[in-house]
């Protein structure tokens, strides 16, 4: 069902058979609206951090560099963290999230380093 569902159209101030005011659904439909905005903006800017770590991934292929970097990412776990405290966001779902990201960019990192072995005509099984 959906918000717009609820309003049964009688303008008597309730929605559909269950009385939800109209009111509240309204500000639910506000409020709603401004989650799929911040939706859409975490989403865009996830893009844009990976397009970042797409290159860092290019650059340490280049320089035969390690698709991991634990000293790196263990600072970023702490910024992360101090950042989510001070925003009132819970750490430890901060971090949960960080190491996700960073797994995934790893990955990348990985098949990066992966497919320019293989351009360059040097077979990774060959070692």
């Amino acid at each position: 069902m959906n918000i717009s569902d609820l309003d049964n159209g009688t303008g008597n101030g309730k929605g559909a058979a269950d009385g939800i005011d109209e009111n509240v659904t309204a500000e639910l439909a506000r409020l709603r609206d401004s989650i799929d905005n911040i939706d859409a903006a975490v989403v865009h800017m996830l893009a844009e951090r990976f397009k970042c770590t797409q290159q860092v991934g290019h650059l340490k292929a280049r320089h035969q560099l390690p698709p991991a970097d634990p000293g790196r990412e263990a600072s970023q776990i702490a910024r992360l963290r101090q950042l989510a405290e001070n925003a009132k966001l819970d750490p430890a779902f901060a971090e949960k999230l960080l190491n996700f990201i960073i797994a995934e960019v790893i990955r990348h990192h990985e098949q990066i380093a992966d497919d320019s072995v293989t351009s360059n005509g040097v077979n990774s099984d060959a070692s």
